[in-house]
């Protein structure tokens, strides 16, 4: 059923958009209310499209930047004593390592908010009526709803608790401080539970929509963002760009986001057939990644799933298995570089790229234990070795006694989701959730089909080092308690 509020935004919005000189919007493209599908807006193809044409170009005089919006302007001593030019001053908003965010986006936020009070004041009114106010990202879900990811790492991303201080503490300032030109004469001026929950809202919109943007044609990367993070070190400024950013995006897509000197322009990358929806990249990121950063999950970029394992749990892990005295174990452990030592190792598959015309052309396999968990395990069995050199007499023991760890330890990683996989398959299978449960599902699904792919892979290569001839017939377990 039409809805005429909603489509009545959408015709002003485009009616804005053209009027913007250099503006072009292809006659057989359309944009289309997706909703029922959970894509909000989407473009969608009216005709028959060849390959290599242009769809739209936006001039960058459209796009909401600190180079096209009056406030760096208004308050230039903001924008010059704050450091909020310097790029390199980064953030990680899951809380690690940094104290602040990256002045880009500090920028881009209060740009937004600066837009968003101007109301019709501002020469962008008719785009933020078409821009979400409500977000399926995970920093917008309750505990409850967040538990449904169960084991996930990606819940320890969100960052809610850092992104609340660094408002406080970055963004509300400078809008208390220069409050005559933030708010229009006679508005009424937010509360700082207010100002903090539209500080959320921006950046949400931000994290979601925002583009790095380039003067030497390299696309949009958000493969490099974190929550609510620009730190590609090369991008001039991050911006808000209209119509490009109504485009949904898949690992399965079919346009490229090309940008120009004086303007960014979407080109299809094959042909792209009459009623067909035209996608976006936004790079290879697992369903649980783009939950995070976009809110909804996808099945093509199930393949790019991954999962972490602890140190602290294959170490334990490792200790059960070589089963030395603690003396020798000590030793062994004291003689670690704490600051070399990684605490988390990431399990992927190799995934591959999608090809020039946007296509997955192979499966995504797992093929390999990653190196730098291989690696710090021969570091401490190493160390093992030299206090006790019977213990690990050879090479070939020492990948046993390796492999040995990481299958259990990936067998007790994949325990620690409360259900099973065949019982997450049923209720997907089933449609029998929905919304942001199903999303959940899918996401904690898609870990625990990928550790299980790892414990396969990481038995079969324990089997077949066990099985080499010059190997003692007894696993290395069993040689052990004969000992």
């Amino acid at each position: 059923m039409s809805d005429p509020a909603f489509d009545s935004k959408t015709a002003t919005f485009l009616e804005w958009f053209r009027a913007w000189p250099g503006a072009t919007f292809h006659p057989d493209i359309k944009i289309e209310d997706l909703r029922k599908t959970g894509a909000g807006r989407g473009i969608v193809a009216t005709a028959d499209i060849p390959q290599d044409t242009i769809l739209f170009n936006i001039p960058r005089t459209a796009i909401i930047s600190t180079q096209t919006s009056d406030l760096p302007r208004r308050i230039p001593q903001v924008f010059e004593t704050t450091g909020l030019e310097d790029a390199d001053n980064e953030a990680d908003e899951d809380g690690s390592e940094t104290s602040g965010p990256p002045d880009n986006w500090v920028s881009l936020i209060l740009i937004m908010i600066y837009e968003y009070f101007q109301g019709e004041k501002s020469r962008w009114k008719p785009y933020f009526d078409v821009l979400p106010t409500q977000f399926e990202t995970l920093m917008w879900w309750s505990e409850q709803e967040l538990q449904e990811l169960q084991a996930s790492a990606i819940v320890g991303k969100i960052g809610k608790d850092e992104a609340d201080e660094m408002f406080r503490t970055r963004v509300l300032p400078v809008i208390e401080e220069h409050a005559d030109v933030f708010y229009p004469d006679g508005s009424q001026r937010l509360g700082e539970q207010q100002l903090v929950y539209l500080s959320h809202q921006m950046g949400s919109t931000i994290m979601s929509y925002a583009f790095d943007l380039e003067n030497d044609d390299e696309e949009n990367d958000p493969e490099n963002d974190d929550e609510w993070v620009e730190d590609k070190e090369s991008s001039l400024m991050m911006g808000m760009v209209p119509m490009a950013d109504i485009l949904n995006a898949d690992a399965e897509f079919n346009a490229h986001v090309n940008h120009g000197e004086d303007s960014l322009s979407v080109t299809t990358l094959r042909p792209i057939p009459a009623g067909t929806e035209i996608l976006n990249y936004y790079g290879p990121l697992g369903n649980g990644e783009l939950l995070r950063r976009y809110g909804y999950v996808t099945s093509h970029h199930a393949r790019y799933d991954v999962t972490e394992i602890s140190w602290n749990l294959i170490l334990s892990v490792l200790k059960d298995v070589i089963t030395v005295d603690e003396s020798v174990w000590g030793k062994a452990v004291n003689e670690l570089d704490v600051e070399e030592i990684e605490d988390a190792f990431v399990i992927e598959r190799d995934s591959g790229e999608p090809d020039s015309t946007g296509h997955l052309q192979e499966e995504a396999p797992l093929k390999e234990i990653p190196a730098d968990l291989m690696d710090q395990l021969h570091t401490i069995l190493k160390e093992i070795r030299k206090v006790s050199p019977t213990t690990i007499p050879d090479k070939a023991t020492r990948d046993e006694i390796a492999l040995a760890a990481i299958h259990r330890a990936l067998e007790l990683r994949l325990a620690q989701y409360p259900t099973s996989q065949a019982f997450d398959f049923n209720l997907l299978s089933g449609d029998k959730v929905f919304g942001r449960q199903k999303m959940a599902l899918a996401v904690r699904w898609g870990e625990k089909a990928l550790l299980q792919e790892a414990i396969n892979f990481t038995q079969e290569k324990l089997s077949k080092v066990r099985s080499k001839p010059d190997q003692e017939s007894e696993p290395y377990a069993k040689r052990q308690r004969m000992r």
